[in-house]
């Protein structure tokens, strides 16, 4: 093994090494800084050609049609958040208010959330590192006005191809992984061989802990604390399957704790700015999880475009799963 990686076995594993010298060395290893050009605001999306969106298609059977999203709605998971809150809704004409002639009424109505409150994409401006997004661009091009780089509108055609669960939770027997469970990359393979799936370039990895199920039902309580997720040094195995985007139920992916010490969200500084990889939260997975456990199928047809939010930074999504 690699002696850049931690220990899977030790419940203090990120505090274990110094985390600024593991995050440079992993940015080192995974960058595609310059890969697809000095223009590329896509990142790993580049995988997804149109022969891969192509085969996905062909993924569909049944036409069953599963919903990942999070209902947009008061009772989200922004409850217990420190800084976004949930959805607010109000109307802003209901139908007996103008009646238009012919006895004609209309309603209409207003939603304001933060963009990142539900189940959403994180672009590639979300997150900088030392004053550097995604190819080398400053930090800077990210102002009160907005993204001027790495945007969701970037992708908001590119989001759609092969998708596959690694169902992390049912693999282990249990109904949620706990707090800190950190995910490594051999755990991944052992899922990935025990559902009899493989993973292809191009794919969308979604990753189910059970932690957004166990929090919704004790009305969200937890859900922003330390969770299960990803390890930061999953990334090299991200790196090295050519994965174009991946999504789990949690609300930050990544492990909490985090893989190590020293840095804030290394796993986003890896994977975003370095190796320019959409990173997806909060996705509803218990259907799909419950479909793919009856019919031993762990691949389908993923559609998930952000909203076209000129210069946003990340962007709700109303996700499916088709099968």
């Amino acid at each position: 093994m690699d002696s850049l990686y931690l220990p899977s076995d030790s419940t203090n594993q990120h505090q274990r090494l110094p985390g600024t010298a593991v995050v440079a060395e992993l940015a080192r290893r995974v960058s595609n800084w310059g890969r697809w050009g000095p223009d590329d605001q896509l990142g790993t999306l580049n995988f997804i050609t149109p022969a891969k969106v192509a085969h996905a298609c062909t993924l569909v059977s049944a036409g069953r049609v599963i919903a990942l999203g999070v209902p947009l709605d008061k009772d989200g998971p922004q409850r217990t958040a420190p800084r976004r809150y949930n959805p607010i809704h109000f109307m802003d004409e209901l139908p007996m208010d103008y009646v238009l002639p012919g006895g004609v009424g209309v309603a209409d109505d207003v939603l304001v959330l933060p963009l990142q409150a539900t189940t959403q994409w994180d672009s590639l401006a979300h997150v900088s590192h030392n004053g550097k997004l995604y190819g080398g661009r400053s930090a800077q091009l990210v102002t009160s006005h907005g993204a001027l780089t790495n945007s969701v509108r970037s992708f908001s055609d590119r989001v759609i191809g092969r998708g596959i669960l690694a169902d992390v939770a049912t693999y282990h027997g249990v109904d949620t992984l706990p707090p800190g469970h950190e995910i490594t990359a051999q755990e991944l393979d052992d899922v990935l061989r025990a559902e009899r799936v493989a993973v292809e370039e191009g794919d969308i990895l979604l990753v189910r802990t059970g932690f957004l199920n166990f929090c919704r039902s004790n009305n969200w309580d937890g859900y922003h604390g330390d969770a299960p997720g990803l390890g930061v040094n999953t990334t090299v195995w991200l790196h090295e399957k050519s994965v174009a985007a991946v999504a789990a139920d949690t609300a930050s992916l990544e492990v909490k704790p985090f893989s190590v010490h020293e840095v804030a969200v290394p796993f986003h500084i890896v994977a975003l700015v370095y190796m320019g990889m959409l990173l997806g939260e909060i996705f509803d997975l218990e259907q799909l999880a419950a479909d793919c456990r009856t019919d031993g199928r762990y691949e389908f047809l993923f559609i998930a475009p952000p909203l076209p939010v000129t210069a946003g930074v990340g962007s709700p999504v109303n996700p499916y799963a088709v099968k």
